[in-house]
């Protein structure tokens, strides 16, 4: 698909941002580009103590006297896929009309509104007033970048995000979240001696997904059926755990998980090998329609030194009894829009402790801070430890301002279509703005991104062109107000 010159430049510094490293907590390299972006067109720039970057582009002439604008995105990505996200690259290609990478997050989510935003900065030829060129870290792992921003980091108070996934909707609003790890306790014991058989057990081809927007699409979180084998040979049999590693990002469902278990040889080795065709049989009949290539496999393998302590697997086991996974209430305000929800992340066995991840969200404020306290209450009842690692609160514009109405104008005059207002259930940095910069406003547009937060992440080329032509005339108009 040819696109049209306004758009290669976006396309290529996509491209370039690729060839960063840019998981969460790790922008360092990021920032550096995003810097020397700045210094390379003479333009003025600040970065903070989190990497945080914001570039400001003076008004074209004549609009000087324009109210200032920000563009807002983050740097980081979720990293899916990748055995080392410090170094692997993004492999990216077109098909279809859409664009892809080979075997790995895309990290359309939120490089492509980034680039668009690198690529105003550079086209002199779009009309605009002062721009602000923000660019945030770690929003998808913590938002503390947006959460520890200085109050005059930024100038304007009219803000276009581009950071949304729904090509034919404004987000005006959504979920508050919280995102918490706890830590039970663990210590590492000599394997059993005797007769015993050793297995991995794997789930795989999973969907996986975003824990906010694919939060009610009937999908398999890995972390529920691995629950479930586990508990049904703990209900038959003794049997030790050598190692978890279930989810990829704690943002995202669980699309795998992998264990190591050994068992007493004879009765409990066969009935753990039985239950790869019973375990595959549930899954078709509870995902088949929904999540239909997830699957377990259950294989022998190679004796392990030690295992984890029996108590700390059966503090784990009670504890993921007791947290909610999925959706946990549907609105009775806003039609078929879910509520509050709660994702177990990722499991993991660290040295001396299980790591889990659990994200919580919710449009009430309230009712986000009731399901983590329960969620937590779970963990440390059981002697393990919590810590709230982010926490950003709902957020909900007024529907009828003139800058959303405004925004909407410009779809219906560039695109010949007016676009929804919706409130999302994904987590926005909006609310820390709000907080942190009183009199905002806030409108959130971007190209259709599918599955983002996995490996089946996709853009569509010409959603990125419409909103290219949408973001230009706005700012032509905000320019001229």
């Amino acid at each position: 698909m040819k696109q049209r010159a306004t758009t290669q430049r976006v396309f290529s510094i996509f491209k370039e941002l690729n060839q960063i490293p840019r998981p969460s907590h790790h922008e360092e390299r990021v920032a550096d580009y995003l810097c020397q972006f700045a210094e390379r067109l003479n333009l003025d720039y600040e970065r903070d103590e989190h990497n945080c970057v914001v570039i400001r582009k003076a008004a074209t002439p004549g609009h000087e006297a324009a109210e200032p604008i920000v563009l807002l995105n983050h740097m980081d990505m979720v990293c899916v896929g990748m055995k080392d996200p410090l170094s692997d690259p993004i492999q990216a290609y077109v098909e279809d009309g859409w664009m892809r990478a080979r075997g790995t997050s895309l990290g359309a989510d939120n490089g492509i509104g980034l680039s668009m935003a690198l690529a105003i900065l550079e086209d002199d030829s779009i009309v605009h007033g002062p721009i602000e060129v923000m660019t945030t870290t770690n929003e998808e792992d913590g938002m503390s970048g947006a959460a520890n921003l200085s109050p005059d980091f930024i100038r304007g108070r009219k803000v276009i995000n581009l950071d949304s996934e729904e090509y034919d909707t404004i987000t005006t609003g959504a979920a508050g979240a919280c995102l918490q790890f706890h830590r039970i306790p663990m210590k590492r014991v000599p394997a059993p001696a005797g007769k015993h058989r050793w297995f991995h057990i794997r789930f795989e081809g999973g969907l996986g997904g975003h824990s906010g927007v694919d939060i009610n699409k009937g999908r398999c979180s890995a972390v529920v059926p691995a629950w479930a084998l586990l508990a049904a040979i703990y209900n038959e049999y003794d049997f030790d755990v050598a190692d978890l590693h279930i989810g990829e990002a704690n943002a995202s469902i669980a699309s795998t998980a992998d264990m190591t278990i050994c068992v007493p040889s004879g009765e409990a080795s066969e009935f753990v090998k039985e239950q790869e065709a019973s375990m595959n049989e549930w899954l078709r009949e509870e995902y088949g329609q929904n999540d239909p290539n997830i699957h377990c496999t259950i294989t022998k393998c190679e004796p392990q030194e030690t295992v984890i302590d029996r108590d700390a697997f059966e503090t784990l086991m009670n504890c993921l009894e007791q947290t909610p996974q999925g959706v946990v209430k549907m609105s009775e305000a806003m039609k078929d829009t879910v509520e509050t929800s709660n994702n177990v992340g990722r499991i993991v066995t660290e040295e001396d402790h299980i790591f889990v991840s659990t994200h919580t969200r919710s449009f009430i404020d309230a009712d986000m801070e009731v399901l983590r306290k329960e969620i937590a209450d779970v963990f440390t009842s059981q002697g393990a430890t919590s810590e709230v690692i982010m926490s950003a609160p709902a957020w909900q514009e007024n529907q009828h301002s003139d800058f959303l109405q405004l925004t909407s104008d410009t779809f219906q005059d560039v695109l010949g279509w007016r676009p929804r207002m919706v409130a999302m259930h994904f987590v926005l940095e909006a609310g820390f703005f709000i907080q942190k910069f009183p009199g905002i406003e806030m409108a959130s547009i971007g190209p259709r991104i599918v599955e983002p937060h996995s490996t089946s992440e996709r853009v569509e080329l010409k959603t990125i062109e419409d909103i290219w032509q949408v973001v230009q005339e706005l700012l032509k108009r905000l320019a001229r107000r």
